[in-house]
């Protein structure tokens, strides 16, 4: 009861303080509103012409800024979004969405025990309401709101799209010029629903579900808004394909900063500030369905699609090309982990054929939209072979008790995607600045382009990776202590021995000895 209590006392208290942010403001747009009703009408909007009509087409097939808006004085006769690709734009988020319901539940439930089963599918359950909840507050806005302070910011403005207040249907051009904003909203709503959600696989089997809820709305103020503002936000202090006024000019096409060195850094620190599994490295822990893994990974690599290929943001020569480069790293990576298992173990897993699979994504997600499909061979083996060895070795090595191999593939695999998408970038213009015939990514060309050819934007990924990997230790660790303070962080002995399911769900994943 205590922990339901704290728990609805804490989303209740974001609520009221957001409703009082935006009732703060309501003074004040009395006395504007009253000059505006005064206000001369603003000048109605000149009809296009034939040519002009054309160049708005000619925009939207082509993804192109509008050439008729409020900016130019001209009416639009495609005045809201594309209907092209915001049908991409909204299969693109139900397949993010398809990424962690079911296709992580089932990779992650596949892999532990039986008796804990139903408890990662209450995790990934779980932390999918509590983000949506926290993204309808505050969260969208913090991220994806201008900042203050400063043409390269840490974090949005609190209360710009407060309670989505705002987010219509109409586009909002920082971000795409022929997507609804609220479709844009609940597309990045899933990647943060899928980011905390991976750090369950370190810690799976043995910390509380409500410490877990506490961890995941604490880590998303702490580490995911301000680096995700920071990574995507149009004025973000690492965007660096966006903002000319960047800080550190690096480039993230997917979220390998943002989703995967955020959540596996994360990960490994609160794997070990929980503690081993009891009985580990005593007795085997065998994954009790990898038939489970196999589907869930399948649907993950099919959701994977939305995760790449949407994040350009339309249905255009972007998107294709993360299509067709998500899919050869993928492949790639999945015949290369599990070769290297049959040749060093003498048989090739389906577990490794399916952590290969995960790896290959995993690496592909930042370089995706800037790489060529030679860029993407040779990030599948790399994908394959280092994140192998990572699980194979270094978690031997060291002894720490990442559960499901989130550090493993998802931190060890994002930091290397993240450098390497620094080295395999494809320019968008040749040193003479004409087009580049070979480009993949037209806007790299504003603030990036230079970096490639003077050889440097190596060195910007190592900058973002650098402060990605501060923030994401940094914070877990004050924010598992505070938890563990607070609701504590693993349940009892007993109760871990027992299994979870019963315990802290009151059901049971499989019925009968026999039972699958």
């Amino acid at each position: 009861m205590k922990k339901l209590i704290l728990l609805t006392g804490l989303m209740v208290g974001m609520i009221v303080s957001g409703s009082s942010l935006l009732a703060a403001d309501e003074p004040a747009a009395a006395p504007a509103a009253a000059a505006a009703a005064t206000a001369p009408a603003a000048p109605a909007l000149k009809e296009p012409n034939i040519e002009q009509r054309l160049a708005d087409l000619e925009a939207y097939v082509n993804n192109g800024a509008r050439s008729c808006d409020a900016a130019t004085n001209i009416s639009s006769k495609i005045a809201g979004p594309g209907p092209g690709h915001n049908a991409w734009m909204m299969t693109s988020s139900a397949l993010v969405l398809f990424m962690t319901l079911p296709g992580l539940a089932l990779f992650y439930g596949g892999l532990v025990r039986r008796k804990n089963v139903l408890s990662v599918l209450a995790q990934c359950l779980g932390i999918t309401g509590l983000v949506a909840i926290l993204w309808w507050v505050c969260g969208y806005s913090l991220v994806f709101a201008r900042g203050s302070g400063g043409d390269a910011t840490i974090l949005g403005s609190l209360k710009t799209y407060a309670f989505l207040n705002g987010v219509d249907s109409i586009p909002n051009k920082d971000y795409a010029s022929w997507v609804s904003h609220n479709v844009f909203s609940m597309y990045q709503m899933m990647f943060a629903i899928i980011t905390p959600a991976l750090i369950v696989g370190a810690i799976a089997e043995r910390m509380k579900f409500s410490a877990i809820l506490l961890f995941v709305t604490l880590w998303m103020f702490v580490v995911y808004f301000p680096l995700a503002h920071m990574i995507w936000g149009v004025d973000g202090y690492m965007n660096g394909v966006w903002n000319a006024a960047a800080k550190i000019k690096a480039i993230d096409f997917a979220g390998g900063t943002v989703v995967h060195m955020s959540s596996g850094w994360s990960a490994l620190i609160l794997c070990i500030i929980l503690g081993k599994r009891i009985g580990f490295g005593k007795e085997p822990m065998p994954p009790h369905s990898m038939v489970l893994c196999m589907v869930g990974t399948g649907m993950l690599w099919v959701g994977w699609y939305g995760f790449n290929a949407g994040s350009a943001v339309a249905a255009d020569s972007t998107a294709a090309n993360a299509f067709i480069t998500t899919t050869m790293a993928t492949a790639v990576a999945s015949f290369a982990w599990g070769m290297a298992e049959y040749v060093l173990r003498g048989k090739p897993s389906v577990l490794g054929f399916c952590s290969g699979a995960v790896a290959g994504l995993v690496v592909i997600t930042p370089a995706c939209g800037f790489v060529n499909t030679t860029g993407a061979m040779i990030i599948g083996v790399a994908a394959g072979l280092v994140p192998f060895f990572a699980v194979w070795k270094l978690k031997a090595w060291f002894g720490y008790d990442d559960a499901l191999d989130t550090f493993g593939v998802h931190a060890v695999g994002g930091t290397m995607g993240a450098f390497l998408t620094g080295i395999l970038a494809v320019p968008a213009t040749l040193v003479d600045g004409k087009i580049n015939p070979a480009a993949v990514n037209a806007n790299l060309a504003s603030n990036v382009d230079k970096y490639i050819y003077k050889g440097t934007l190596w060195l910007e990924q190592l900058k973002a990776m650098g402060l990605t990997i501060v923030m994401a230790v940094v914070g877990t660790v004050i924010i598992a202590y505070i938890v563990k303070a607070v609701v504590g962080l693993r349940p009892t002995p007993e109760v871990e021995t027992a299994g979870l399911d019963l315990a802290e769900h009151g059901e049971e994943g499989y019925h009968g000895e026999g039972a699958m």
